[in-house]
């Protein structure tokens, strides 16, 4: 509540008291207020106010500070100014179109005040954008349930640390904000920009009112047990060669060490604790007294149990009726009599048992738990099936008659039976032809369900008694008599035990209450199965020989007057009925004007505790006055399956008085304080009272939380009961028994006031003047958001007061709260009507969040609209809410609409991180880092001139030089072996084949081209041994090679453009291709992308003549470019790196030493080769080191999944190279083949290495996915390993065959936000896993790098990873005039430490950690972990998040979700999500994308888009393509299926 209203109604020490009498006391009431409006003294006014209200006010003995109670009478408009005021105040509408039952004047007021403000404004919020095919709505049983997903043990180790509390929400995005930021986005999408903006206005007229939460702030600090990755080297022994060592090393299983570093900030602070309101209502009142009901009397013929009731009317009235069961119209179907009743029980329970086994085996014995399942519509079998039961002393357990596998809570159902080992079902016949069958006849088996035995109860089936046969009845004890099935809040089903005693006391009792007459007549609309329809219409009534009419719910669906007709004719004198039954017979009144309801004595409304009953109790008399109706005839009760009937108005004296109204604030209420709302009406609350405790019982109030202490006078809380007419026990389930059954309420110091134990009602309430009881909600229906309390039926009725009533089915709606990020979220789901609008719905969805944030101070989460009938019901209609909260929380409601609002409701997020101004230099933090004896943060390969003949090194200075030399030494040696997609080999190169092939292409470059040395000659040619001829043939002819991925022919419109850009931007003289593709480049197609007409000169290279150059081009110096490395970054970036001959020669030789290649040993290779490292193993590696590469053409995989995988076997390799995109394809494709390829031969236990090569972060989950499923093939899990390369240094790491495995580390997400790195055990709240991305390569130096400060860091912290290598690339082609940029990034100095040596940032960000184990050297091994692009991080709340880990935890969201990727745009996150299912499902993704990435990453997400699987733009080598994508949602080129802006 806002200081405003809660501020004003506590200051007063004394609580209002208003009645409403009559006009005497409105002339009072008018004083006071005048005394009030002219300055009187606060005293005096005390005084005044004192002696004006004495006469009127009766206190019950010994209260003295009771609630407020305005007294009145309900009576019709002419005979009352006060509701005449009332009704003349509000709209009038005929009862025809809207549903009344949810009617609340306060509400109707409240909602129309709260929405006035917002008459004039057009709707300013930003509509979400729809696919037009997802207004396909399917039925319900087209819904299949969904498959439970489990992710892995690392995805699912991230959950709650800490819990965090809500400080003012400030720095919420208001609308304005969104408008700035929406205004700055220039190149907004016109999706975006049609919904964003309506008639030039955005957002600016929409106001949100914050919510005041008072949170409850929790904060637990975890200490991790000391982590580590590695195991303990072993002294290196001049007696064991090195090879063993390493080989030991490598086995060793790692010892975790304790971890040296640990800090502290401001991430384990992540909340202030919110300052308490000081204007928070607080109970002031005394300590509640227990209330006691009066004595239950002793009638001389009351049975000693229910059962000799129905034997001695049987035997003495058997003419008289006992149950009249109506027919679908309406009209009398059977009347059953006494003597009936009782003789078919008896033939049932002589049945059951003796005659269900063989002769000599009884199958039920006294005490078995035995089922009933009988429809609505046959109310006689049930009677006869259940005074049966009681007649054999076996437990009867009523339930719904399942109708199909998938009804809601059916599963639940069978926990039920379980708990209570039913094992046997009795039913009718006719019931039992319409269960559902399997297709061999029998009974289907439920889901959950016991295996069950059903008997048909019909009279043909059962036997007559012998003459000497009588049932046996005992006096009352305390065994169960009958189960009651109870569903939860959470939906489980359990049974409340009813004894033997509790019936019958609790028949004396509401026969004492209700004063029962024998042979009166009674009209029951309700469940004859439970609750208050057993135990008035089956129970009650026949201990009192009551003639019951039971009236079907499928007959006041056809005819929803029938119960008053049925009360007329048969002048009956009560009637029980909920306040759906009032409602709808107030709707067809019109049809009937000669009903009379004069005979009713008592009216009873079940369901009389809910708030909305009072309008609906109201507008009934107000309807049927001039029918008869008296106004004290309706008598509201409080019951609950736990306690039975709690309370029940009695029937009132005519012309007396009627009972009391409170009318309370609903602020007070939040906070669990009665307050009588005086000025406010928009946030007032009327309840009326549900009568007096049941005669013979205790009640007492508790606190709903915590230990059962006494509340206070003027608090809300749990009502409990003390009575023998109550449930004894949950049956089965003791410990949930002990908590509900067996109670002991404590006072303010925690001591017990006595040992008579209370049974919890799970009723919310208080005790009013004159002991009466007034209930204000259920613990069931209780929504606890940021520590206050919201009961769910209010916030359905401020929904249904909201205008245009057409958008939604009233009844048809769910309120319930999710747990997202440690505080509960309110979740409202209702039925849209079909000929609703999109327009309309999003129009009613915005102002039922702004009237609920107005009247109940508390923010929406989310608020979702599904088809018609969608919804899972509850065997009498109404809603099943735990089902629907579980298909909302599994993604399988299929909402037609759905508004997301975090921003507002979610006040309790971690502080935004304020970046410090940098008062301390690089210097400063490295000798700080040196003090706490952390270590400087680099790592470096072996050393790479010691080991190898200089000679050698001399030969193989240029690449050219190395082919001529092996085409002359080994010229039949084959360097390569290309494969088709059938593994067939389709080409060949020896050394001396690819010497004369590059001679070839070198002479035809002269001739044809033209070309001068120096000039760049672009290759365009499929994956294959002509890419690698033509790149020696340029380096022959002393041209620079510029490789260029050709265009895919299906698809040039895309393709041909990059090809044309790297062509200008290269500046290209001459381009070589083969016919096919020059063809391409020239077609009409192309025409239509490129201006073809200024290609180059194009030479195919297929058919060239047999000449030789006149000479060999021989690079004057090695520090000449040797040829351009074209490539786009994941940022979109198309950059052209120039790789000098000297570099091309130490990356060579360092990947020869690293992976020990030699002219005897074969490699496959699996990769894309056009660019980074992937070109240099497919062209380069094979000339310089001697080895065979075996060629596979990723392309080929397409046709062929197994290619790869087959190859490895065949050829036995040891060790292969691919890209994350192979990988990917071999799991996805190749997961459930496994045994075929077992059964075919395919064995990978040869493979000693499977190197993936990237320039990202290492795929753990995917690397281990592959792992584990071709294990069976033989792979050895040590086997799969990554390399890491980027722009500036196309080799950093590369696993190699030496050295130990790569480890795995675990590191703190909430510390890597902060650019700290805090290692953590393995499942550890939070903890993300990061592998090692290789060993460093011989040669290369990596230092880490604060990329701000550009000093050297510890290593326990995140920063830039540097590179010092002799391959390092020489620097960008594409950029002209940089200087700057170019010196930046490739020839950059540490700011401090060692400021000589010459760097590369590589734009990734990293950290260098020392392990245990030991390398080739003996050493301790240094591992480099890659954590991401600097580019790419998103600086949300000034923390640094990396895509990759939001996009993991988007992905394991729902099943459907095959891809996602997230981007910021105009300071919103961004998610992205491929729907790989229904489009039905598309939103349901937008409530759990939007869960998941709060929960785990702490962020709100601003727009979720939907689009269709393959959108998301990835490179070759699989690497997503970010910003591309986020032009091309700007530029509304997505197509999306659906875009959701959370508000």
């Amino acid at each position: 509540m806002p200081s405003a209203i809660s501020g004003e109604f506590c200051h007063t020490a004394c609580i209002h008291l208003c009645f409403y009498f009559d006009s005497y006391f409105l002339h009072l009431s008018h004083f006071l207020s005048v005394a009030v409006s002219s300055y009187i003294t606060q005293k005096g006014y005390e005084k005044k106010r004192t002696k004006l209200l004495a006469p009127y006010i009766i206190q019950a003995p010994g209260k003295d500070s009771s609630p407020p109670i305005c007294r009145g009478h309900a009576a019709p408009p002419s005979s009352s100014s006060r509701y005449r005021e009332r009704r003349s105040r509000r709209t009038h509408r005929s009862g025809g179109t809207r549903d009344d039952r949810y009617r609340s004047d306060i509400h109707t007021e409240a909602v129309q005040a709260a929405l006035a403000k917002h008459k004039q404004e057009k709707m300013a919020l930003p509509m979400p954008t729809k696919r037009r095919s997802t207004y396909v709505q399917s039925p319900i049983n087209t819904r299949t349930p969904p498959d439970s997903s489990s992710g892995s043990e690392d995805e699912s180790s991230a959950r709650r640390q800490s819990s965090v509390a809500a400080p003012p929400p400030s720095h919420l995005q208001s609308p304005e904000t969104w408008a700035n930021r929406s205004a700055q986005g220039s190149s907004t999408s016109s999706s975006a920009s049609s919904t964003l903006s309506h008639d030039g206005k955005m957002f600016e007229e929409v106001q949100f009112c914050p919510c005041v939460s008072e949170s409850r702030c929790l904060r637990r600090r975890f200490h991790p047990p000391p982590p580590g990755c590695s195991s303990a080297g072993v002294p290196v022994n001049s007696r064991v060669s090195t090879k063993i060592q390493q080989l030991l090393n490598t086995l060793k299983r790692p010892k975790r060490p304790p971890l040296s570093e640990f800090f502290t900030d401001d991430s384990e602070e992540i909340v202030e604790v919110p300052e308490p309101d000081p204007n928070t209502p607080k109970p002031e009142g005394r300590q509640i007294i227990p209330v006691k009901g009066e004595p239950l009397g002793v009638v001389s013929n009351w049975p000693p149990a229910l059962q000799a009731a129905l034997a001695r009317w049987g035997a003495t009235q058997g003419k008289s009726p006992a149950l009249t069961a109506l027919d679908i119209t309406g009209k009398p179907l059977y009347t059953l009599t006494y003597g009936k009743l009782w003789s078919r029980s008896v033939k049932l329970a002589y049945t059951l048992l003796n005659k269900l086994g063989t002769k000599n085996e009884q199958i039920l014995k006294p005490g078995d738990r035995v089922a009933l399942v009988y429809p609505n519509s046959d109310p006689g079998m049930f009677w006869v099936a259940f005074y049966g039961c009681l007649l054999a002393e076996v437990i009867p357990v009523p339930i719904e008659v399942p109708l199909s596998r998938k009804d809601a809570g059916i599963s639940q159902v069978g926990f039920l039976l379980g708990s209570c080992g039913v094992g046997l079902a009795l039913t009718s016949e006719i019931c039992l032809k319409g269960l559902p069958k399997t297709p061999t006849g029998e009974i289907m088996q439920y889901k959950g369900w016991p295996r069950l035995k059903w008997v048909i109860t019909d009279s043909k089936y059962l036997t007559k008694p012998s003459k000497d046969w009588q049932p046996h009845i005992p006096t009352a004890n305390t065994d169960p008599a009958y189960i009651e099935y109870k569903a939860s809040k959470e939906g489980t089903v359990v049974g409340v035990a009813v004894s033997k005693v509790a019936m019958l006391t609790h028949c004396q009792a509401l026969t004492q209450a209700c004063n029962y007459c024998e042979g009166e007549t009674l009209v029951n609309v309700l469940d004859f199965k439970k609750e208050m329809g057993l135990w008035h219409g089956v129970l009650t009534a026949v201990m009192n020989r009551i003639h019951t009419i039971s009236v079907p719910y499928a007959v006041m669906k056809a005819c929803p007057l029938s119960w008053v007709q049925r009360v007329h004719i048969h002048k009956a004198r009560v009637a029980l009925v909920k306040c759906r039954d009032l409602h709808w017979a107030m709707m067809a009144h019109r049809d009937q004007r000669d009903t009379s309801l004069a005979s009713l004595r008592m009216l009873i409304v079940a369901d009389g505790a809910n708030p909305w009953s009072v309008s609906s109790c109201d507008a009934f008399l107000n309807v049927f006055q001039s029918h008869g109706l008296k106004p004290e005839v309706i008598c509201p009760c409080a019951t609950s399956p736990e306690a039975m009937t709690v309370a029940i108005r009695r029937p009132g004296v005519p012309g007396a008085p009627l009972p009391a109204r409170a009318i309370l604030s609903m602020g007070g209420l939040s906070h669990g304080v009665i307050r009588v709302n005086t000025e406010d009406k928009n946030s007032a609350l009327t309840v009326q009272d549900v009568g007096h405790v049941m005669p013979g019982a205790l009640m007492c109030i508790v606190r709903p939380d915590g230990p059962p202490q006494l509340c206070k006078t003027d608090e809300i809380g749990e009502i409990i009961i003390n009575s023998r007419a109550g449930g004894t026990m949950y049956y089965g389930l003791p410990g949930l028994t002990k908590n509900t059954f067996e109670v002991i309420p404590v006072n303010a110091n925690g001591v017990p006031i006595g040992e008579i134990p209370f049974v919890r009602s799970g009723l919310l309430g208080f005790v009013g003047p004159g002991s009466l009881i007034f209930v204000v909600g259920k613990i069931e229906g209780l929504l606890m958001v940021s520590g206050r309390r919201h009961n769910a039926d209010d916030l359905v009725a401020t929904a249904l007061a909201v205008e245009p009533v057409k958008t939604v089915y009233r009844g048809r709606i769910a309120v319930f709260s999710v747990t997202v990020f440690y505080d509960e979220r309110v979740v409202i789901v209702a039925e849209q009507r079909p000929d609703a609008s999109e327009e309309d719905s999003f129009q009613w969805m915005s102002r039922v969040l702004q009237a609920i944030d107005s009247i109940h101070q508390v923010g929406l989460y989310c608020l979702a609209l599904v088809p018609a009938n969608t919804l899972p019901k509850t065997p009498l209609g109404g809603i099943h809410i735990s089902d629907t909260k579980q298909f909302f929380l599994d993604g399988s409601l299929h909402p037609c609409n759905i508004l997301m609002c975090p921003h507002t409701c979610v006040t309790n997020l971690p502080k935004p991180r304020q970046k410090q101004p940098v008062g301390v230099g690089p210097a400063s933090v490295m000798v700080g880092n040196l003090v706490a004896g952390k270590r400087i943060a680099q790592a470096a390969g072996r050393d790479l001139g010691m080991i190898e003949d200089q000679d050698l090194v001399r030969k193989h200075q240029y690449l050219t030089e190395a082919l001529q030399w092996r085409a002359q030494t080994d010229p039949d040696h084959v360097l390569y072996v290309l494969l088709n997609a059938k593994g067939v080999t389709v080409g060949t190169a020896t050394c001396v084949q690819l010497h004369k092939r590059a001679e070839k292409i070198a002479a035809a470059l002269m001739e044809k081209g033209s070309i001068n040395t120096g000039e760049n000659v672009v290759l365009l040619y499929p994956p294959g041994i002509d890419l690698i001829a033509a790149f020696y043939g340029c380096l022959y002819a002393g041209c620079v090679p510029v490789n260029v991925r050709p265009p895919h022919p299906q698809n040039l419109a895309a393709t041909l453009p990059t090809v044309r850009m790297i062509i200008d931007v290269s500046r290209t003289a001459c381009i070589l291709t083969t016919q096919n593709l020059m063809r391409t480049l020239r077609s009409k197609e192309a025409a239509a992308s490129v201006n073809i007409k200024t290609w180059p000169t194009i030479i195919d290279t297929d058919d060239l003549p047999r000449r030789r150059p006149p000479q060999i081009y021989k690079p004057p110096t090695a520090e000449m470019i040797a040829y351009l490395d074209f490539s786009v970054s994941t940022t979109g970036m198309l950059t052209g790196v120039k790789i000098s001959h000297a570099a091309v020669s130490a990356l060579c030789r360092s990947i020869k030493l690293q992976c020990e290649l030699y002219s005897s040993r074969q490699i496959a290779i699996c990769l894309d080769p056009y660019c980074g490292l992937g070109f240099v193993l497919w062209c380069l590696a094979s000339v310089y080191s001697g080895h065979q590469s075996i060629l596979i053409p990723p392309f080929e995989l397409e046709s062929c999944l197994s290619l790869w995988l087959s190859t490895l076997s065949q050829y036995r390799i040891r060790d292969t190279f691919c890209s994350y995109s192979v990988m990917e394809l071999c799991t996805k494709g190749l997961g459930t083949q496994t045994e075929l390829l077992k059964a075919r031969g395919v064995n990978l236990s040869c493979v000693r290495s499977c190197v993936v090569i990237a320039e990202e972060r290492p795929r753990l989950a995917l690397s281990h996915s592959f792992s584990k499923l071709f294990k069976d093939l033989g792979l050895s899990s040590r086997a799969v390993s990554t390399a890491f390369g980027s722009r500036v240094n196309l080799a950093v790491c590369l696993q190699g065959t030496t050295g130990p495995d790569p480890c795995t580390v675990y590191v703190d997400m909430k510390s890597l936000r902060h650019d700290r790195v805090r290692l953590v055990e393995r499942g550890a709240p939070q903890s993300l896993p990061l592998m090692e991305s290789g060993k460093i390569l011989p040669g290369v130096r990596v230092i880490i790098v604060n990329p701000e400060t550009r000093g050297p860091l510890g290593d326990s912290h995140l920063g830039e990873i540097w590179v010092n290598s002799p391959h390092n690339a020489s620097g960008y082609y594409t950029i002209y005039g940089e200087e700057s940029l170019q010196a930046d990034h490739f020839n950059t100095k540490l700011s401090f430490g060692d400021p000589q040596t010459l760097w590369a940032r590589t734009g990734y960000l990293g950290f260098v950690k020392r392990t245990e184990l030991l390398d080739a050297s003996g050493d301790r091994h240094d591992a480099l972990f890659v954590v991401g692009s600097l580019d790419e991080t998103l600086e949300l709340r000034g923390l640094r998040y990396h895509p990759t880990d939001i996009e993991t935890s988007v992905s394991r969201a729902h099943r459907s979700i095959a891809e996602s990727a997230v981007f910021t745009w105009t300071n919103l996150l961004v998610v992205v999500s491929e729907l790989c299912g229904s489009e039905q499902d598309a939103l349901d993704l937008v409530p759990l994308i939007t869960n998941v990435v709060l929960e785990e990453h702490h962020l709100i997400v601003g727009v979720v888009v939907i689009v269709d699987p393959g959108v998301i733009p990835i490179n070759s080598r699989g690497e997503k393509q970010r910003m591309h994508l986020r032009d091309s949602f700007l530029a509304d080129q997505l197509d999306p299926i659906y875009v959701a802006y959370n508000m």
